[in-house]
């Protein structure tokens, strides 16, 4: 049997303070949607290459938080944010506040943005938008600066190879 190729390539537009990130992925949003919001799933494909989650800590539901730590090899660096729902729909869309945070859950707000998630599944396949809205145009360039549309894809390069080992078993 043939498989479907993967579409692989990370589509992105930004547009004054918004950023827009899109992606095919071959499973149906269902799966995609489990992927985004389960912890044990998370911590198999959130972040760049090179880096893991060390801690996941979901609360799904709207004023809920996800707490994470993203380390890089081994506790070389860490990266710890906070994503506070504002709305899920299961398995369409999540929408949350997501946050620079510490260890505690603090969170910086002059470092925050909001972020929609929409899962849309056409033919067995699911388009993933991620629309972020920044605090402003110059924090929306700082962030691609310091390489996010890089992160994102190879993030969710390691997604794709997630839900392939996902379908497999």
């Amino acid at each position: 049997m043939l498989k479907k190729k993967e579409a692989t390539k990370l589509k992105s537009k930004a547009k004054g303070n918004i950023l827009t990130l899109e992606r095919n992925f071959n499973a149906p949003r269902e799966l995609v949607f489990q992927a985004y919001t389960d912890p044990r799933s998370l911590a198999q494909w959130w972040g760049p290459r090179g880096w893991h989650l060390s801690v996941c800590n979901v609360d799904l539901q709207p004023g809920g938080a996800w707490h994470y730590c993203l380390e890089y090899n081994d506790n070389e660096a860490k990266s710890w944010g906070k994503a506070v729902y504002r709305e899920i729909s299961v398995p369409d869309k999540l929408v949350y506040e997501d946050f620079v945070s510490d260890e505690d859950g603090g969170v910086a707000t002059d470092k925050g943005s909001l972020v929609t998630v929409s899962f849309e599944e056409h033919k067995g396949e699911t388009k993933l938008v991620n629309r972020v809205q920044f605090l402003s145009s110059g924090a929306l360039k700082r962030t691609v600066d310091l390489g996010l549309i890089q992160g994102m894809d190879q993030t969710w390069s390691r997604l794709a190879e997630h839900l392939r080992s996902l379908q497999a078993d």
